[in-house]
């Protein structure tokens, strides 16, 4: 403990010394350079020369320098000590450059937008290193880490942490070759001791789970099922033919004493990040008329120019106000009033939905639901194994409950009408909980707490009702018998697809049940209950519902009711999506899987739900400020800006981006698309090369409509008034086909 607590004062010695060190070098440049200042005249348009300038707030830059903006190759220095070298573009950090640290730390390799994007090494003041692959500041891809105690881990890494294949050696012998999630030791992997001793299976969270082989170098062994649990565990052990007893050793000392020396180190943490450090540039925005006043969300002018506003946003400290989470408080937005009114976006000023409360027509129903999920989830059951039988999909295995307004033995009293509650394949869909990390007690409070539902404003095409929990993390859809035949069809195979690809954009089933009421009404109410794909705290600026067919795809509202609640569809799509190269290549593989399932089980009328959040203001390619709504005139529409919440999660440490994966919270870039005005039914528009960082979500819904003799007669009578080709009921393997051809077009890999 001793040498830790010195080895860790040294370090802060260190750190303190190179920051004053750093401090003093950045004064002595300033005060002995004679350069020359920002506000002197700037050559043509579009010559690019060599400068020296120091900015108002005492940094310093040197380089070149095109119409008011760093443009090529050039050094800046930051009073702080932070320092960049390398390629800049249209005032942003971009190509390959070096930054380094007051600590000493540095990082090098490529840039995307003041981001280290690409391939790169960071070297830290502790002796931590890490070379490989990074996207928008975190670990991504293939990449070897070493840290400053002596470990090193050599692999595939997501979001910021080890995920995929990778081996870990510390520094005492002991290594681990397999598979990483989060981080940790998951899924298969073989542990080696420097004793020899060795342990080869399952893991889970970092320690052994499930049936897995411990090996002594003499060739006697212990095979079983492991886990933290020792009512779990239960095993056998091989004798080698040289051993002659059987020793005295318990399998849990793997988990007491083994793997004690086995801990992941964390690594040296970046002080700040480049991102952070937005320099702030006088001129940009010369001659995009964005030095004029903007209205903010609360009707107030803000005078500050384009580039002050960024910078100001981006300079807040961990001791500044963070209210306004949501984002909506925080959009900044031009004033276009002076050039009168044009699509712009509306700030919801409330929450989606109608909360049911006591007088709703369906207060009674809701009461029923949350008795039922209560009594389903609280009710004890047998330890869950992601190994479930064939009679647990049986479509017959479901259970009865009633729920007489006195209470019975296992249901408590109630205010509402006597009603059964049904559960289809309970098993199953607890286990799919389970591999869906759903934690119950959570499960419980969202949908049963004392929060009421909301009921969305007004059905869905097809009649079915919908309700979201408080929280927005769960959908309840009512749904009809047939689409409950579905679901129990394709179970099984949903459960094996789920369980096999993790980053399935599939819609996550956590339940299936009925509600009938008791005496002269006879009612019968099936729904099931779903993730909500875009529960997140950034506001969802835009989103689409996309099947990749023209007919009637568009929606019936005039542009100017237009909202961010509002579900635009294909022919309203006017945007490319970009993804990095790790994550497009993923996403291709992944929708192939799905649509393979898809069609195997018959299904069709699918979509593809986008929804995505304006990161900040774009900077466009061509001339003139651009804003990311619809197909007018861009300098009169008014512009969503980051808000801090957002801002934060993006720039912190990786260990915020856990939450990032396929088709969540995803980091990307899209592109504005306009269509030819001539071409109506054109589905993709003509790129325009102008780009807005988002916060991308995705994924695919409405998977339980099968090709059934309704769907069959509807194509027969649409295919004679219009192109087949353009209509939605089409069959399954052609529906397919067209879905992904069209969904491989709209995503491209961000080049």
């Amino acid at each position: 403990m001793s040498k830790k607590l010195g080895f860790r004062k040294a370090l802060e010695t260190k750190v303190k010394k190179s920051q004053v060190a750093a401090k003093k070098k950045a004064i002595s440049i300033f005060t002995a350079m004679s350069v020359a200042h920002v506000d002197e005249e700037e050559a043509g348009s579009g010559e690019v020369r060599q400068v020296e300038k120091v900015l108002p707030r005492g940094d310093f830059y040197i380089g070149e320098w095109c119409d008011g903006l760093p443009h090529g190759n050039g050094k800046y220095l930051w009073t702080d000590g932070c320092m960049y070298v390398g390629g800049w573009f249209k005032g942003k950090i971009m190509g390959k450059g070096k930054f380094c640290w007051p600590s000493g730390a540095t990082y090098e390799g490529e840039f995307k937008s003041g981001f280290m994007d690409g391939q790169g090494t960071f070297t830290g003041f502790s002796g931590d290193s890490y070379k490989g692959s990074w996207v928008m500041n975190l670990k991504h891809g293939q990449g070897i880490k070493n840290y400053f105690n002596g470990d090193y881990y050599e692999g595939e890494w997501r979001t910021g942490f080890q995920e995929g294949e990778g081996r870990y050696q510390w520094t005492n012998g002991i290594h681990y070759d397999g598979q990483w999630k989060n981080g940790l030791m998951n899924g298969n992997g073989r542990m080696e001791w420097s004793d020899g001793n060795s342990y080869e299976g399952c893991w889970e969270d970092g320690f052994p789970k499930g049936n897995g082989t411990f090996r002594w170098p003499d060739g006697s062994s212990y095979v079983g099922v492991w886990s933290k649990d020792v009512k779990e565990k239960n095993g056998t052990y091989n004798p080698s033919d040289s051993s002659t007893e059987k020793p005295d050793w318990d399998p849990q000392v793997v988990f007491s004493e083994y793997l004690k020396e086995c801990k992941i180190c964390p690594g040296e943490k970046m002080s700040i990040l480049p991102s952070k450090k937005v320099p702030h540039w006088p001129g940009m925005g010369k001659g995009n008329d964005q030095g004029r006043p903007r209205r903010m969300s609360d009707g107030k002018l803000n005078c500050h120019s384009f580039s002050s506003d960024m910078h100001d946003v981006s300079a807040i400290t961990e001791g500044d106000s963070k209210e306004d989470d949501d984002g909506i408080e925080s959009l900044c937005l031009e004033d276009s009033t002076s050039r009168g009114s044009l699509p712009h976006f509306k700030t919801p000023t409330k929450r989606q939905g109608q909360t049911i409360s006591k007088g709703h027509k369906n207060y009674e129903l809701m009461l029923n639901l949350q008795l039922g999920i209560r009594h389903s989830v609280g009710r004890p059951g047998p330890v869950i194994s992601l190994d479930l039988k064939s009679s647990a999909f049986d479509p017959k295995e479901k259970v009865w409950t009633k729920f007489p307004p006195e209470g019975s033995k296992h249901t408590p009293p109630h205010q509402s009408s006597d009603f059964r509650w049904k559960d289809y394949c309970p098993l199953v869909f607890r286990t799919l909980r389970k591999l869906f990390d759903v934690d119950a007690a959570d499960y419980m409070i969202s949908i049963c707490g004392d929060d009421a539902l909301r009921e969305l404003s007004s059905p869905g095409k097809s009649g079915s009702f919908f309700y979201l929990t408080n929280d927005d993390k769960y959908m309840i859809k009512t749904i009809k018998k047939a689409e409950v035949k579905v679901l129990l069809r394709m179970l099984p195979a949903y459960y094996n697809h789920v369980r096999s690809f993790e980053n399935t954009l599939v819609t996550k089933f956590y339940g299936l049940h009925s509600v009938k009421l008791t005496g002269t009404a006879q009612k019968k109410v099936r729904f099931v209950i779903m993730g909500n794909l875009l529960c997140t705290h950034y506001t969802i600026h835009r989103r689409f519902d996309l099947k990749g067919s023209s007919h009637g795809r568009t929606t019936s509202k005039p542009e100017s009711e237009i909202d961010p609640s509002t579900t635009l569809k294909d022919l309203d799509l006017n945007y490319l999506f970009r993804l990095e190269k790790t994550w497009f290549e993923e996403f291709c593989r992944q929708v192939d899987r799905d649509c393979d399932l898809l069609e195997q089980e018959r299904i069709m009328d699918y979509s593809l739900l986008v929804g995505f959040h304006f990161r900040e203001v774009p900077t466009p390619l061509a001339s003139g400020a651009v804003t990311p709504t619809g197909n007018a005139d861009h300098e009169n529409e008014e512009v969503p800006r980051l808000s801090q919440t957002g801002q934060d999660q993006l720039d912190g440490e990786p260990s915020g981006g856990s939450s990032i994966r396929l088709g969540i919270s995803m980091p990307a870039r899209i592109e504005k698309t306009v269509r030819k005005p001539e071409c109506e039914t054109q589905l993709i528009g003509e790129p325009t090369g102008v780009f807005y960082d988002v916060i991308l979500f995705f994924g695919i819904i409405d998977i339980l409509q099968d090709y059934d003799i309704t769907k069959k007669l509807e194509h027969a009578y649409k295919s004679m008034q219009y192109d087949p080709t353009s209509i939605s009921a089409v069959d399954p393997k052609q529906y397919s086909k067209r879905f992904r051809d069209f969904i491989l077009k709209i995503f491209v890999e961000d080049t």
